[in-house]
């Protein structure tokens, strides 16, 4: 079902013209979330539309979707799925953070 509801995700931003999608299978080591999205957008307004695509896709398959973070500002929006968190970066974010390497993946790893 993980994989799966990671692909769904993955589509519909790249029919987002998401740039530089990881999806991260973290079931079983963590306690917080079983996938981890990261990607980045184009400018604050791409960040946003990304995150309505997201949060469409939830509407669709009837998943939760209970807690979204940043979305005002659009320099790093989260997206709390409870299974799943979605992280939409611009650039410089991403790069300052470096979210994948935390789990030991390298940033241009999409798996």
């Amino acid at each position: 079902m993980l994989e799966e509801k990671l692909a769904q995700i993955r589509h519909r931003l790249e029919e987002y013209k998401a740039e530089r999608v990881s999806c991260l299978n973290l079931e079983g080591k963590n306690l917080f979330t079983e996938g981890l999205v990261v990607l980045t957008a184009g400018s604050a307004r791409h960040a946003r539309s990304l995150a309505d695509g997201v949060a469409e896709l939830c509407r669709e398959n009837s998943w939760e979707f209970p807690h979204t973070e940043g979305y005002g500002a659009g320099q790093w929006i989260l997206l709390d799925l409870n299974d799943i968190v979605v992280n939409i970066f611009l650039e410089p974010v991403r790069e300052l953070y470096r979210l994948e390497s935390l789990w030991g993946y390298d940033k241009r790893e999409t798996a």
